[in-house]
């Protein structure tokens, strides 16, 4: 054995001896993530209502107020202002009679429950939205409500389908009777909902929009599949919320780091 062999195994059995003695640990940790909003000269906030609209099956307007009122009490400082949820499309709608104008869509007048939704698109809501630069409203609004902040916007909760390839686990048996199990895609008709939010955040005291930020969110399912659209607007909400939240107060992101010893 040379001398230049002789030092590299004694270097292995080392490193292995080293390697042996190593523990690994994960630790806890929590990532800060400033708000993107500075929300400390308010006091109070006020989540009046949507402009909402999509499916006849859930309510987005009323569903979106309670569940951000709630999140908010437990999530932010600001104290919640209770208040009657405020159809946002029918108060347009209402303005615009008492100034002597047709409702803002044609078959908006006439539409019943059975027909769905005033606003079913974006491109319906894109006729409603100028009540959002409306700076003279708002500060009413804030007037009435001693000068919060307040949290408007609108909401859209659609159907969709799509086709496409799926990925699918399929068991079978060999010529032994042995199981395996392999991945077969093909193509299938799924359907789900889509969840469009536009989050707008006005200045009470003076009715200025202060910040706004839109989210998608979309889920699927197999055709056969009979989940509750209102399951689905909550699961589609959940996966938005720390969005929404981080636009008002900091946010810690929880994760896992591994230490080696």
């Amino acid at each position: 054995m040379t001398a230049k062999t002789a030092v590299a195994i004694a270097s292995l059995t080392l490193s292995l001896g080293a390697s042996s003695c190593l523990r690994f640990y994960d630790i806890g940790i929590e990532t800060p993530i400033e708000a993107k909003l500075d929300v400390s000269s308010f006091q109070r906030v006020l989540i009046l209502g949507f402009l909402a609209g999509g499916s006849k099956d859930v309510d987005p307007n009323t569903e979106t107020v309670r569940l951000l009122r709630s999140q908010l009490r437990t999530k932010s400082d600001l104290k919640v202002i209770d208040s009657d949820v405020l159809a946002l499309v029918d108060e347009v709608d209402r303005r615009r009679q008492a100034e002597g104008v047709a409702p803002v869509l044609a078959a908006a007048a006439n539409a019943t429950v059975e027909d769905g939704p005033k606003i079913q698109n974006e491109r319906d809501l894109q006729e409603y939205e100028a009540i959002f630069a409306d700076v003279d409203y708002w500060k009413q609004i804030g007037e009435e409500y001693q000068a919060p902040l307040i949290i408007t916007g609108s909401v859209l909760f659609t159907d969709v389908q799509r086709r496409g390839m799926v990925t699918r686990s399929q068991e079978t048996l060999d010529e032994y009777g042995r199981r395996a199990v392999t991945d077969v895609r093909r193509f299938e008709d799924r359907k789900g909902y889509a969840l469009v939010p536009k989050f707008i955040f006005i200045d009470g005291r003076t009715g200025v929009q202060l910040y706004s930020e839109s989210f998608r969110e979309e889920t699927l399912y197999s055709a056969t599949n009979n989940t509750p659209p209102l399951s689905s607007y909550f699961e589609l909400m959940d996966r938005l919320l720390p969005g929404f939240l981080s636009t008002l107060s900091t946010q810690k992101i929880k994760g896992t780091r591994t230490l080696l010893r």
